[in-house]
């Protein structure tokens, strides 16, 4: 028997993916990540935004055009925000949400709808080592409650694994890269130990070390020396920003303002020179006028991020934004098209800057030709020759594609 877990979303998705294919192998399922012909699918949602779920829907129909008669089961964020919208709805026989997603395995024979929204303990999880990277999931849920935000009210409040737990999990991977990641992982806290504690505990693991998504509120010296103590930390921050304008940061609920944004890049960049800076821009929020529009964009060109993940403002029903006039579209349009300018000329302002220097890349997959991974500071590198895996070095030549071409260095 053949089973496929297919993942929309954010990399806690991929990670709690990653353990449902753990627990499917000890079942005696052949499985894989990537759509194909197989006898039963999990199909885990997104539902960060609403195209997103219609993504999600979107999928049923994908997986029925590999086998019309397979069984199909149904998790993650649009699930647990609208379960009727999935069950039977061309062969999905189970339905359950964002939370809990371990006891998918004990349900695989029961049909119908499972959503739990309990939020007092931490999930077991299947560690499993993906490839040549693999993601740890730390903390699960969040307390911010962003104003366009349905997240908190999917995955729950925040809630957090011991060290103990964590450390056991890098104990068992076999992998060379590990992702340390949660919905807000900034708020890790487990028995008063926070985020930093918890990466110094980690320096004694021989694997490279890049976290998720961060807050700005994370970032202190604390959390640097903490970094500073792994034998090889990934250089790359995400930091969320959502606007560059204090009053719509305000608007937004988000519980910071323009300036110590700033301050804390200023912060990561005293300690990493070279380190990537990427983040996530909500264009087009109801209260955004074309003066807070251009103070995001100057944000931008200040700080000059290695990338920028851009979204047009989604209104998600349930939350304190949803009622509030929206923009018309011209106008996001308009400004989503400036954003996306900035950000590729700071991709390309970024890759170049490391031509002729070496970087560390993880090799993880070939091509059309080229071997493709990512460097220690989220450059896509592509570089060929034979029989390479691990984690080697090269030599930028040029930009290219997405990212760099590269040479091995032996």
């Amino acid at each position: 028997m053949k089973a496929i877990v297919f993942t929309l979303g954010c990399k806690v998705n991929a990670c709690e993916s990653a353990s449902l294919m753990q627990g499917l192998k000890e079942l005696g399922y052949e499985v894989s990540d990537k759509l194909g012909f197989a006898d039963l699918y999990i199909l885990n949602t997104c539902a960060v935004t609403k195209e997103a779920e219609k993504k999600s829907r979107q999928a049923i129909s994908r997986i029925k055009a590999y086998n019309k008669n397979a069984k199909i089961i149904v998790a993650g964020c649009a699930s647990q925000h609208n379960p009727e919208a999935f069950l039977n709805k061309q062969g999905v026989y189970l339905v359950t949400g964002a939370i809990n997603k371990d006891k998918i395995i004990s349900l695989i024979n029961d049909g119908g709808i499972h959503i739990d929204d309990s939020n007092e303990y931490y999930e077991k999880y299947f560690p499993l080592g993906l490839k040549t990277r693999t993601y740890v999931k730390v903390e699960d849920g969040c307390n911010n409650f962003c104003s366009y935000c349905l997240i908190p009210y999917l995955r729950g409040r925040c809630r957090s694994r011991s060290v103990d737990s964590v450390k056991k999990e890098l104990s068992s991977i076999d992998a060379k890269e590990v992702v340390i990641t949660g919905i807000n992982l900034s708020a890790y806290n487990y028995e008063g130990i926070d985020l930093a504690d918890l990466i110094s505990n980690l320096s004694d693991f021989d694997l490279r070390v890049r976290l998720g998504s961060l807050e700005e509120s994370i970032i202190s010296e604390k959390l640097i020396l903490a970094t500073k103590k792994l034998k090889d930390f990934a250089p790359h921050f995400h930091l969320c920003l959502q606007s560059g304008s204090s009053k719509v940061l305000k608007d937004m609920n988000r519980h910071y303002d323009r300036g110590e944004f700033i301050k804390s890049i200023d912060v990561v960049r005293s300690a990493y020179p070279d380190c990537a800076i990427t983040t996530d821009i909500i264009v087009g929020f109801p209260t955004e006028t074309e003066e807070d529009f251009c103070e995001t964009l100057e944000l931008c060109k200040l700080v000059d991020f290695a990338d920028i993940h851009c979204f047009v403002f989604s209104p998600r029903e349930g939350t304190k934004a949803y009622s509030l006039p929206k923009l018309p579209s011209s106008v996001t349009d308009a400004r989503m098209k400036k954003l996306l300018e900035v950000k590729q000329q700071s991709k390309e302002r970024f890759v170049s800057k490391f031509i002729g220097k070496t970087l560390s890349v993880l090799v993880e997959e070939i091509k059309d030709g080229y071997y493709e991974g990512y460097s220690q500071n989220y450059i896509r590198c592509y570089f060929k020759g034979e029989n390479l895996n691990g984690i080697i070095n090269v030599k930028v030549l040029s930009a290219f594609k997405d990212g760099a071409l590269c040479e091995v260095l032996i």
